[in-house]
């Protein structure tokens, strides 16, 4: 699924659309890609001379990609999926313009409207972020 695919799932928009593509796996999970450029907006002051994609655009950036998994709920009008909540998020190497990530994200539990989701984000096959998350689908 391309850029053009994913807005019609996701209500984000520039400059807070973080895929480039997006893969439903047949096991359930989902595959996000995104490759920084370098001329994002979360990069301008996070840090001059040497930018690094901040934590909680990581965080965003798995939360985007399991909106995927729910895309029959997605696409009803008016709903909105929101954070409820982050755990066990750890970051274990710095993601630089001109990486090419790949975000993996798994669905624990679910009772609807609440998911609760585990992810990781790699660049090259090292892990750079882990950590479970939970949302809402909220009209």
């Amino acid at each position: 699924m391309n850029r053009e695919e994913i807005k019609t799932i996701l209500p984000h928009r520039e400059p807070m659309l973080l895929l480039d593509e997006v893969i439903l796996n047949e096991d359930g999970t989902a595959t996000g890609y995104y490759k920084v450029r370098g001329d994002e907006f979360f990069l301008q002051g996070h840090f001059p001379d040497n930018p690094i994609v901040p934590g909680v655009i990581q965080c965003e950036m798995m939360a985007q990609s399991a909106c995927i998994l729910f895309a029959d709920k997605m696409k009803q009008e008016g709903v909105l999926p929101v954070y409820t909540g982050l755990d066990k998020v750890r970051f274990r190497g710095m993601i630089r313009p001109g990486d090419n990530i790949k975000i993996q994200v798994k669905l624990k539990r679910e009772s609807h409207p609440l998911y609760a989701l585990s992810g990781e984000i790699s660049v090259d096959g090292k892990k750079c972020m882990s950590g479970e998350f939970s949302f809402a689908i909220v009209c």
